[in-house]
């Protein structure tokens, strides 16, 4: 891992911080070739949709309804991804959002190991898309 991804590793952990979800915050950096941020994102719930507290507690109301960092990141983005590194903290994406990042092109993720058992499932089948897909998936050694 170079200096540049701990540096953007680092930014995505701190994006993922402005995330209202009391219980999973998760940050994500979009970065072109040339080391410029392309985009940002966090997970949270549709703009000019209530995002209050007692909603985000609600699990079964909170997945209905959020928009995964990854997601957010991509909607954002104002050019095509085609060659760009996703920066994904606290772990790599899950299934739906692996599609999503193949089809915008991008090329390597990067991320550090999941921490989370619940998500061990669809992240590690996020994890055989993207390998199918031929996206470079780096997973970086992380305290």
């Amino acid at each position: 891992m170079t200096d540049w991804d701990k540096r953007f590793l680092n930014l995505a952990a701190h994006i993922a911080r402005w995330s209202k979800d009391p219980s999973t915050q998760v940050g994500a950096v979009i970065v072109r070739q040339d080391r410029t941020i392309a985009s940002l994102g966090f997970n949270g719930f549709p703009m000019g949709t209530d995002d209050s507290y007692e909603l985000y507690k609600d699990r079964g109301k909170k997945y209905q309804r959020v928009v995964h960092a990854e997601m957010n990141a991509l909607l954002f983005l104002r050019e095509r991804a085609v060659g760009f590194t996703l920066y994904t903290w606290p772990f790599l994406p899950c299934d739906r959002c692996a599609a999503c990042v193949i089809q915008a092109g991008i090329n390597r993720i990067v991320s550090r190991s999941n921490t989370e058992d619940r998500w061990d499932d669809a992240i590690q089948r996020g994890i055989d898309l993207m390998t199918e897909a031929g996206v470079v998936v780096d997973i970086a050694k992380w305290n």
